[in-house]
């Protein structure tokens, strides 16, 4: 990775920011590189997501929309180009990668809210009373169902405020209850803050979402509404067919 030419910038505190708070990227591409294999996933991509906006992103299988959220969340870093942030985003709910899975959900728990300055015993209580996984909270995360995986990581992140939430295909996990309270979490975090989403179903996404995005060709590409978005992502699909 070129250093000189990548970094991301972003206070830890959000009560001490000054100014309005956004996300903007610069010109950033994402080059993949391994054993003689190249792949490019995107290529200067210029845009500005603000306080507020509440954003759906179609995209096909393969296109680089977890990529994209994760360059967000600052999971990883761009290739080129750079990332501006002055406000706080959560890691991508569904990405199970971000836990130890040799450790139990509580652990990954109190290991979370060390990181974030948080109290661990708060944010224990708390992804007990929402995730609803009973006993195996302390059990290994490798013993875990990839819902079970899912919910832990949304309790673990709607534990924390944060300005921004990141959410990968997590509103389907669970039974009928825990996607109620689910759906009732993320208005509320909708209502004041910032929401970015990725679905492949149409329906999720306008019920979130108010602005839609399109993912293709290693462009992002946003519209006025979700509808057209999703649209314009299902022709594209039939082009390809």
């Amino acid at each position: 990775m070129d250093l000189q030419n990548s970094q991301i910038e972003c206070r830890p505190d959000g009560k001490e920011r000054v100014g309005r708070q956004r996300i903007v990227f610069q010109n950033v591409s994402k080059v993949y590189r391994r054993h003689h294999f190249t792949r490019t996933v995107f290529t200067d991509l210029n845009f500005e997501i603000n306080q507020g906006d509440s954003i759906g992103i179609c995209g096909a299988n393969g296109a680089g929309k977890s990529t994209l959220m994760r360059l967000i969340g600052g999971v990883e870093y761009p290739t080129s180009g750079k990332i501006h942030k002055t406000m706080t985003t959560s890691w991508p709910i569904g990405y199970g990668a971000s836990f130890d899975r040799n450790l139990t959900g509580a652990d990954n728990a109190r290991f979370i809210a060390r990181i974030y300055q948080y109290d661990p015993q708060a944010m224990l209580d708390y992804v007990e009373d929402f995730a609803q996984l009973g006993a195996y909270l302390h059990q290994p995360v490798s013993t875990y169902s990839a819902g079970m995986t899912a919910r832990l990581a949304f309790g673990c992140s709607l534990a924390i405020r944060f300005d921004c939430y990141l959410i990968d295909e997590v509103t389907a996990a669970g039974d009928a209850r825990f996607r109620q309270k689910s759906e009732d979490a993320l208005r509320e975090r909708r209502a004041t803050g910032t929401l970015i989403m990725i679905s492949h179903d149409p329906y999720t996404l306008q019920s979130y979402c108010t602005r839609g995005a399109v993912l293709y060709g290693g462009s992002l590409t946003f519209y006025d509404s979700v509808e057209e978005a999703c649209e314009v992502h299902n022709a594209l699909q039939m082009r390809v067919v």
